[in-house]
């Protein structure tokens, strides 16, 4: 439904309730059009993070770094404003219905409504309960100065943490209810690894390795099924090149910001740049490609170029004694994908298709983007694969994700693919749902201001 009928709509269900002497507290005027405009603006919805993830906010620098946590965004007078107005409406929304003064067809969209409303209505009155707890605590802890009251005292600013950690957790969920999903988040990925070039020896096919088993591990960590691909190491044991497919809850909402290039700075394990502890900077590129099942990308034969050749690496007896490699060069495009892992040169053949079209398939996403994108820049970042998203700094052992400016410490936990990397990669969610919703809210400020 369209926000004008929204309006039109409500407009009618709150003349007939008025009428019937429902909402004396409310004049009709300021009821009907506060109603309207907040059916109106809250259907407007960002059409996914990787949309409004894209744009610069016209707030300035320093708010901007000010609202990088949930808590911080909630405490913002115009996110204050917004929640309080749903709040009002779902509570005119359950008067209406409970009145039962309307008609099947305006019931069921109100139901509709009321459904939607509910979980951030419930979410907004847990975190105001939990504020007042927290106020009320520090009235009393200004009370007690006395040696006497000392332990009554940690008691309370004990209590106080534990709120304010609710409060934290509630504003994080809150905002997950407000943001829309992305469109393919619960779909399964391609998760591609490639060696980089570097200043010297061979960090960077270490690097790669050690990159692709990360995620590996998190694929474990998160009870997700990691299908090897392809696997190309390297003679002097690093990784050059890596493929898998990665399947489970929400895959590709975790990963989507993985993609991009990872830089490396580390000292040599061998040779003379390790006795000299000279550092070397090396980089390896991730790219994370979405496999929604119900998208069909179709490929003419005649734009395909099919070549075999004998596998290599470690894999059985088929390895180097029979053509079962596959290669796929997509003619119009250049794109060129290869598979080697499986015994049977037909699925690899396979393999190498569905790769091929999931490629195809970020291709168009990305045309979408660039031509949906504001000429402003963009704060997220592009996912571009040329882009320097992370650092990983082995001689000072910190992780930066440039991003975000968000520094980590204990690289070795990280690159473990537990904990550790869940925590950073939930920031970096948390981050884009706060943009997100900064984002929602300017645009929910512009309105009102053209509209008053």
């Amino acid at each position: 439904m369209k926000p004008l009928q929204n309006v039109w709509l409500f407009r009618s269900l709150l003349t007939k309730c008025c009428c019937h002497g429902q909402l004396h507290s409310c004049p009709l005027p300021s009821v009907t059009k506060k109603m309207g405009y907040v059916m109106g603006l809250h259907n407007w919805r960002p059409k996914s993070l990787l949309d409004t993830a894209r744009f610069t906010l016209t707030f300035s620098s320093q708010l901007r770094k000010k609202h990088q946590d949930s808590h911080a965004l909630w405490k913002h007078e115009a996110m204050q404003k917004y929640l309080e107005t749903l709040s009002k409406e779902y509570q005119r929304v359950s008067h209406v219905l409970n009145a039962g003064s309307i008609n099947d067809f305006e019931e069921r969209f109100l139901k509709r409504r009321h459904a939607d409303l509910s979980p951030v209505a419930t979410v907004f009155r847990e975190i105001k309960e939990a504020e007042r707890e927290v106020q009320e605590l520090e009235a009393m802890c200004k009370e007690l100065d006395s040696r006497d009251e000392k332990q009554l005292l940690e008691l309370a600013l004990e209590e106080k943490e534990t709120l304010d950690k609710k409060i934290n957790t509630l504003c994080r969920k809150l905002f997950q209810i407000l943001v829309p999903k992305e469109k393919y988040d619960g779909s399964p990925v391609i998760l591609e690894v490639t060696a980089g070039r570097t200043t010297g020896g061979d960090i960077c096919q270490q690097f790669t390795k050690e990159m692709f088993e990360m995620y590996q591990n998190y694929a474990d960590y998160k009870c997700w099924t990691f299908d090897i691909l392809n696997y190309t190491p390297a003679e002097i044991g690093g990784l050059h090149h890596a493929a898998a497919q990665i399947s489970g809850d929400d895959v590709y909402r975790h990963l989507k910001y993985e993609g991009g290039t990872h830089r490396v700075q580390r000292i040599p394990e061998t040779g003379l740049s390790s006795r000299m502890q000279r550092i070397h900077t090396g980089t390896m590129s991730v790219i994370v490609l979405p496999q929604p099942e119900e998208v069909d990308i179709k490929v003419d034969p005649k734009d395909l170029r099919i070549d075999t050749f004998r596998a290599k690496g470690a894999g059985g007896q088929h390895v180097n004694k029979t053509d079962s490699a596959v290669r796929i060069v997509h003619l119009p495009t250049g794109l060129t994908v290869e598979c080697q892992q499986e015994r049977s040169q037909q699925m690899n053949r396979e393999i190498a298709l569905r790769t091929l079209r999931a490629k195809l398939y970020q291709q168009i996403i990305e045309k979408q983007l660039s031509q949906e994108q504001s000429a402003r820049k963009l704060q997220l970042g592009t996912r571009a694969q040329s882009e320097r998203i992370r650092t990983y700094n082995f001689t000072q052992d910190r992780v930066t994700d440039h991003r975000i400016s968000y520094d980590a410490r204990n690289i070795k936990e990280i690159l473990s693919g537990k904990e550790a990397l869940d925590k950073l990669i939930n920031r970096l969610l948390e981050f884009a749902e706060v943009e997100a919703l900064t984002e929602y809210l300017e645009n929910l400020q512009s309105l009102e201001r053209g509209g008053s």
